[in-house]
């Protein structure tokens, strides 16, 4: 079994692609390029992280950076602000499925953790993998923070998830973030960009580093 997961600088995307290597399956990492709504510290904590899960899980873990920012300038320009979070984890989800389509992996991992962050709601997740083909799968749905804190030491992803330059993580997050938006809702606004042709675009350019 094949799966694409998706890593971020943080704690908990690392966390779970570990988890699912030690359950047998042979993982591939994609690390969404959010410049210039973050720094150059995001791109280089994905390159540590994923030296580390190597070494941590003796697998070879390929690690695919796709461009995402220019995507999140659109949806902010063409979309309601609120909305901004909900449309960037919908554009990460499909473009994490088209490269699994060109890796060959059958499924799709994310370290979302049930309302820890305004994206994660329920209703949100709900909307986010709408219309998607393969599965995803989310590992620490149901772990506390400090779970997910504890296995992060463990495996030795923590110190480098927390290293920081003292800028936002993503200038692209709104004052106001829709934590219950439904699948209606979310498809308005996609109708807005050609977010399908947006991932496409951002898997067929992603480069393995």
């Amino acid at each position: 079994m094949k799966l694409v997961a998706l890593l971020s600088g943080g704690i908990d995307s690392p966390v779970a692609a570990s988890l699912m290597a030690h359950r047998g399956a042979e993982m591939v990492l994609l690390h969404m390029d959010n410049r210039p709504f973050c720094g150059e510290l995001g791109v280089r904590k994905a390159v540590l992280l994923a030296e580390a899960l190597r070494k941590e899980t003796g697998q070879e873990m390929p690690l695919y950076m796709a461009p995402h920012g220019e995507n999140q300038a659109i949806n902010q320009q063409k979309c309601q602000s609120s909305y901004q979070c909900v449309l960037c984890k919908r554009l990460m989800l499909r473009t994490a499925q088209a490269v699994a389509v060109k890796v060959g992996a059958s499924g799709i991992v994310m370290g979302d953790s049930l309302g820890q962050v305004a994206s994660q709601t329920l209703n949100n997740i709900r909307a986010e993998q709408h219309g998607l083909e393969l599965p995803v799968l989310r590992p620490l749905i149901g772990l506390d923070k400090l779970e997910i804190e504890r296995i992060a030491k463990d495996i030795g992803t923590y110190e480098i998830s927390i290293m920081s330059d003292g800028s936002k993580d993503c200038t692209a997050v709104p004052s106001r973030v829709i934590t219950n938006a439904s699948v209606t809702d979310i498809l308005d606004e996609e109708a807005k960009v050609d977010l399908g042709s947006m991932a496409l675009r951002s898997a067929e350019m992603a480069k393995r580093i």
